[in-house]
C-alpha cells in the first residue's frame, strides 16, 4: 500500500535498480519426449552428467539496460560477503549518474543478512519491500533469465572465454525497451498484489 500511495505517477520506477543470481550450464541438452511408431528408432540424445559444470551469473540492471554481470568461478556459489562487494561496484558505476536508487531485490539468504543491511544502508538507497508469496515481482529471474534460458537451449560451451561471452554478448544485443518495459510493469504487479480495499490477495 506505502507504494501506490506515495508514488502514484510511478516515474520514480525509472530510479529502480534490481538484479539476482542464476545458474549458467556449460551443457543445456534437454531430454525430450518422442512419440514413435511401431519399428521407429528414436533420435539419440546425450545423456547429462550428474553433476554438471557450472557457475553462477549475477545480474544488475535498471530501465536503462545492464549495469553489471559478472560469471562466478564455477560451482562457487554467491555469499553476503560477495553480495556486498558487488553492492559497492555497482554503487561505484552509478556515482554521479543517478540522485536517489530504489532498489529491489528478493529475500535469498545473502540479500537478508545483518551485513547485507548494514550495507545498503550505508549506501543511503531506498530498499523497496518484498511482499511474501510474491516471486514475480523479481523480473530478474521472471523476465531476464527466463530469456536467457530460451537463448541457451541446447548450447554447448567448450571454450571457457566463449562461455563468459556469451551471456555478455547476449543482454548486449537487447533494446533499451526489453528492459524498460519490465521495470515499468511492477506497477502493474503491484497492483494485483493489492485488492480495492487495500488487503493482501494471495493467489493460490
Amino acid at each position: 500500500m506505502d507504494l501506490i500511495a506515495s508514488h502514484r505517477n510511478y516515474q520514480w520506477l525509472c530510479n529502480i535498480i534490481t538484479g539476482d543470481e542464476n545458474w549458467v550450464l556449460y551443457v543445456n541438452h534437454t531430454l525430450k519426449r518422442q512419440w514413435l511408431g511401431v519399428g521407429q528408432v528414436g533420435v539419440t540424445t546425450p545423456k547429462n552428467d550428474l553433476h554438471r559444470k557450472k557457475s553462477m551469473l549475477s545480474v544488475w540492471w535498471s530501465v536503462k539496460g545492464i549495469i553489471h554481470s559478472a560469471l562466478l568461478p564455477a560451482g562457487c556459489n554467491i555469499n553476503a560477503d560477495l553480495y556486498c562487494q558487488q553492492l559497492d561496484w555497482i554503487a561505484a558505476k552509478l556515482q554521479g549518474k543517478q540522485d536517489r536508487i530504489y532498489f529491489l531485490d528478493d529475500n535469498a539468504r545473502p540479500h537478508v543478512t545483518k551485513s547485507t543491511h548494514e550495507k545498503l544502508s550505508k549506501l543511503r538507497w531506498v530498499t523497496i519491500p518484498h511482499p511474501p508469496y510474491s516471486p514475480d515481482l523479481v523480473r530478474t529471474d521472471y523476465h531476464l533469465y527466463h530469456s536467457l534460458s530460451d537463448h541457451l537451449y541446447e548450447k554447448k560451451f567448450d571454450d571457457e572465454n566463449d562461455f563468459k561471452m556469451d551471456p555478455v554478448r547476449f543482454f548486449g544485443q537487447k533494446s533499451q525497451e526489453f528492459y524498460e518495459h519490465e521495470i515499468l510493469s511492477l506497477s502493474e504487479c503491484w497492483r494485483q498484489v493489492i485488492d480495492n480495499d487495500g488487503t493482501y490477495i494471495v493467489e493460490s
